[in-house]
């Protein structure tokens, strides 16, 4: 009904940005979310830069400082616990997980010009959906399970 009148009117259709309370209510497709994603675990990855660096050093010193790193897990460091530092561990595969499958995801389609609306659907879901899976596997291998 709203496009009758606007073809007799002549009217062309205004597009609004949203408001930001409408935030929680609007829904992303796949491909939004992945893109939102990849800017986040990007953010993450370089907030966690210092903790990378001390995980490096400490795992290369030494025997004595590979004892702590290895302990750092399971007894935790200063008031920080060990189930803290797995948690952060984990934010952090999942970070790079996530921002290495959806960096290839963009070179794949800058690469062969894939912009379909399909096949940017079907690979965010793919994106999504793998990093998920990885960092549960790699979760359960930090915390343990196997």
């Amino acid at each position: 009904m709203a496009e009758n009148s606007m073809k007799k009117t002549g009217a062309r259709p205004v597009f609004r940005n949203i408001h930001v309370s409408q935030i929680v209510t609007y829904r992303l497709p796949a491909a939004g979310v992945v893109s939102i994603l990849h800017r986040v675990s990007g953010a993450l990855m370089f907030l966690l830069l210092p903790f990378v660096i001390w995980l490096f050093d400490n795992s290369l010193s030494s025997e004595i400082s590979y004892e702590r790193f290895t302990s750092a897990f399971g007894a935790g460091v200063g008031f920080l616990p060990g189930g803290f530092i797995k948690l952060v561990a984990l934010a952090l595969i999942w970070a790079f997980l996530h921002h290495l499958i959806a960096g290839l995801r963009h070179l794949w389609m800058d690469a062969t010009h894939a912009v379909t609306k399909e096949f940017s659907r079907s690979s965010a879901v793919v994106t999504l959906a793998a990093s998920v899976l990885l960092t549960l596997a790699l979760g359960a291998k930090l915390f343990g399970l196997f």
